[in-house]
């Protein structure tokens, strides 16, 4: 493809995106794109992907010129605002990029002339832009993220604008973290053992992994190092009985299975059926053989209910507006903002509820987000813990050496007992998690024996 035809294959994924009265995922749409165009090669689809991912990451800046500018931030101002002030096209190149050639944009019009004229030249960076704009942080997150990162705030927001790194976990039902590395190296991949999790990697650059033997074979998965360690602080054990309460397409499920070696039993639960069939194939690929899948119709779905006080384990990675993910999703910040938060905070503290009913006593159950706001992680303990005194926050110093094993994070990363991992200081996903252990039941106390399924 052309560079003017990959403008236009950008242009089209950009308007199918604000298609609709909600911004649809960029991920998704993009996807579906390049699948329907199977003739694409490897390169341009890298290049188409790189300018739609591009314009979210530098949204707010290119949305201040615009507006500077007296333009509207449509798909095709976008990407002109992109092309001058980024890669830095002069008034000319940018012409003959839209002439209307060879699956090229249509010309220039009127308001678009005057657009590139007067952004030609410019940087992306102004002195008149406020804080907030220079680091991509959308007003509706703007004070919260404020709050929970303080004097970090600068430093983690330009961090969450950066490409994240590709991390693989090792499935150790397979193999080891050296056979792992020496797999990934005979397919010319360079790998180097994670900073904190036991069993992750992180690869230099961003290969190609699809056709590698090590994801193949089920040696490896790719999950966040945050993730994993999140998986890891469940502290599911051979034998125990454990629910992943929103497991969506399983990576969570799957490490917590070989933690178990195939012992016990792990229940993958989402509202999402769709997700948990992605389960299927991945968990047959891994030699993961003690999951069952259970899809439900909402958090309050009567199995939960029938199963009450049955698990040693429950993990909630629940929905949230995902700012800590904003490195893999910059497309996340410009959605419906403070709505989403209202409406995500709510449904935290419903999943909670309902979840936490599976607990049996003396177990755990550990609640964690992708997000470092704290109307959704510690605000939302709190209001639980206030309801449920049979259950008490523990120690993250202390349940990091008893399930993780290695050095916890440096000072700084724990607050009020809950674990808070930020891409700037520990280079993951930002996320934050807490362990809740319910309290043993009297002697005289037994649960009843709910009906299996």
């Amino acid at each position: 493809m052309t560079p003017g035809a990959r403008i236009t294959a950008a242009i089209e994924v950009l308007e199918a995106v604000t298609a609709g009265d909600v911004p649809a995922p960029v991920d998704s749409v993009l996807g579906n794109y390049l699948k329907q165009r199977r003739y694409i090669g490897s390169k341009d689809r890298t290049a188409i992907q790189a300018l739609v991912y591009g314009i979210f990451r530098r949204r707010a800046r290119l949305g201040w010129w615009l507006e500077r500018a007296k333009a509207k931030a449509l798909p095709r101002n976008l990407l002109i605002a992109h092309l001058l002030l980024i890669e830095k096209l002069t008034g000319p190149q940018l012409r003959s990029h839209f002439d209307g050639r060879h699956y090229h944009p249509y010309p220039l019009e009127g308001g678009e002339t005057v657009l590139a004229d007067r952004l030609e030249g410019k940087s992306i960076d102004h002195p008149d832009m406020p804080e907030a704009v220079l680091l991509e942080c959308p007003g509706w997150a703007e004070a919260g993220l404020r709050a929970a990162l303080g004097e970090r705030f600068t430093e983690e927001m330009r961090a969450l604008n950066d490409e994240a790194s590709t991390d693989l976990r090792v499935n150790a039902l397979v193999g080891t973290q050296e056979d792992a590395i020496a797999a990934l190296k005979r397919d010319g991949i360079f790998s180097k053992p994670a900073l904190y999790s036991p069993v992750g990697l992180r690869l230099g650059g961003r290969p190609a992994l699809g056709g590698t033997e090590a994801l193949k074979s089920g040696l490896v998965e790719i999950q966040d190092e945050g993730s994993q360690l999140l998986a890891l602080l469940v502290g599911a054990r051979p034998g125990m009985q454990v629910v992943d309460f929103c497991a969506g397409a399983g990576g969570k499920t799957l490490a917590m299975a070989a933690r178990m070696e195939n012992k016990g039993r792990i229940v993958a639960c989402d509202v999402h059926a769709k997700r948990l069939e992605r389960l299927t194939l991945r968990q047959r690929r891994a030699q993961a053989h003690n999951i069952e899948r259970r899809p439900l119709t909402s958090e309050r779905d009567p199995w939960v209910k029938r199963h009450k006080g049955k698990f040693d384990r429950v993990l909630i990675d629940a929905p949230c507006t995902g700012t800590g993910t904003w490195r893999r999703n910059p497309d996340a910040k410009w959605g419906r903002g403070g709505l989403a938060l209202a409406e995500m905070t709510s449904l935290q503290s419903a999943i909670l509820e309902s979840a936490a009913r599976l607990v049996k006593p003396g177990g755990r159950l550990v609640y964690a987000t992708c997000s470092l706001l704290a109307a959704e992680n510690e605000d939302r303990i709190s209001a639980f813990l206030a309801d449920h005194p049979d259950f008490k926050q523990m120690s993250i110093f202390d349940i990091w050496q008893e399930t993780v094993g290695t050095d916890a994070p440096p000072e700084g990363a724990v607050a009020d007992s809950a674990l808070r991992l930020t891409p700037a200081r520990h280079g993951t996903d930002g996320f934050v998690a807490a362990v809740l252990e319910r309290a043993p039941a009297a002697k005289d106390e037994a649960v009843e024996d709910a009906p299996e399924e």
